[in-house]
């Protein structure tokens, strides 16, 4: 088949899918990629091996000081609508057109669509093209239920919970959904979860089954295929001499990193990295703390410390005591797939998830967010861990390391084309 992938966001959201083009150009596919990254320029010369056709579309979107705003604001906005909408208004509608012309493109030339999640200029194409479309959800956080919600109540709530839930979405999203439907005069999306985010040909939950638990009651087109991992990628970076050095000088270190999320401008990634390493020094730990600017801040590595930045999670993880980290899917699930215990450091009410899912699993203790965290209350997290803790993340590991979500993830859209290979919008 000619296979169309969109993905949009930052590097958690573009790893996945780069992965699973691979897998499926690997498998015999035709395969298209259209990526768009929020706050780099680093994938305009990302090369597939597998012969993947990739296209960077309007990147980055932001500025290294409209990050620093936009991220501020985000993480001060508290309320998880409120900050959905900070990030639809100023890091998605700016490139929304550009992203849906290429989308209409894509889907003219394909046989079938494959989107992130939050992409609807994708769905959207797709529907109008009648081709089939698969979402990606890279949590499981928006999957409604009557026996699971994010807010962990009673699941006698759960029915309401997720009415209003989707209510709520639908309100916040419809506008940017129902403004390109209109272009192509289609009738307005009534529900943006069940229509967009979720597809009724295949939607593939890209969670490993050993923190995501499929609940009774999700449809049978609603499909766990696990991590889509893949070997690491020459932009972020290789393990120098002087982090191999480190790690061999003394007991295992704890890694800190808020991907994404650390403010790139350097007055804030200055005080970021501030509060970091005063954490680790009253800790008591050694430490290696990953920041894009650490130098131009002025810090300086020393034997408790070594600063980085950029290092291949893969394999510095592993050789790591515990990971602190901002709660993305993809560091999220390298951190527990090289069996290490996480404190989550959430900026979002996505990562409020993470945290929480990985302490019901026992990897992780208690969530601490951007908004309120302090050195002192870092250093008491890291200084909580314990010998069972360790233990339980080894555990989840050696679980983990036995799937493939990248092929699982393959065989399943395979299985789903073979199975309607006709299959049209109208026929739903």
């Amino acid at each position: 088949m000619k296979i169309g992938l969109q993905t949009w966001g930052s590097h958690g959201d573009i790893r996945p899918f780069l992965a699973l083009a691979e897998g499926l150009q690997l498998a015999g596919h035709e395969v298209t990629l259209l990526i768009t990254c929020v706050d780099s320029d680093a994938y305009a010369g990302v090369t597939s091996a597998a012969g993947v056709r990739i296209r960077v579309l309007v990147s980055p979107v932001i500025t290294p000081g409209q990050g620093a705003e936009i991220g501020w604001a985000i993480v001060n906005a508290r309320d998880p609508l409120k900050q959905m909408k900070l990030i639809l208004q100023r890091c998605f509608g700016p490139v929304e057109d550009a992203m849906f012309a290429a989308a209409r493109e894509l889907a003219a030339q394909s046989d079938l669509l494959v989107g992130h999640y939050f992409m609807h200029p994708l769905q959207i194409a797709a529907e109008h093209a009648s081709k089939p479309y698969v979402s990606v959800l890279l949590s499981h956080a928006a999957i409604p239920s009557a026996y699971s919600h994010p807010l962990g109540w009673p699941r006698m709530f759960n029915g309401f919970l997720w009415w209003l839930t989707r209510t709520l979405l639908h309100r916040v999203l419809s506008p940017y959904v129902n403004r390109l439907r209109t272009q192509l005069g289609m009738s307005p999306a009534k529900d943006v979860v069940s229509e967009l985010w979720l597809s009724s040909y295949l939607t593939l939950v890209a969670v490993s089954p050993q923190i995501c638990e499929r609940q009774p009651d999700w449809p049978e087109a609603l499909q766990v295929c696990g991590f889509l991992d893949m070997p690491n990628m020459p932009l972020e970076g290789e393990m120098s001499g002087a982090l191999s050095s480190f790690l061999a000088a003394g007991e295992a270190p704890v890694y800190m990193t808020l991907g994404s999320w650390m403010p790139p401008d350097v007055a804030d990634q200055t005080e970021t990295l501030r509060m970091l390493t005063e954490a680790a020094r009253q800790a008591g730990c050694r430490a290696v703390i990953q920041a894009s600017r650490w130098e131009e801040c002025g810090f300086r590595s020393d034997e408790q410390i070594i600063y980085v930045s950029a290092s291949p999670h893969h394999l510095i993880f592993p050789r790591c005591a515990a990971v602190v980290h901002h709660g993305g899917a993809g560091t999220t699930q390298s951190a527990t797939l090289a069996g290490k215990p996480s404190i989550v450091i959430a900026h979002i009410s996505e990562q409020e998830h993470w945290a929480n899912e990985l302490r019901r699993i026992g990897v992780a203790g208690k969530l601490t967010t951007r908004r309120n965290v302090t050195a002192k209350q870092l250093a008491a997290s890291v200084k909580a861990l314990r010998p069972e803790m360790q233990l339980k993340a080894a555990s989840v590991a050696r679980a983990m390391a036995v799937e493939n979500g990248v092929a699982h993830a393959v065989a399943l859209i395979n299985a789903r084309a073979a199975r309607d290979p006709n299959y049209s919008y109208q026929d739903v």
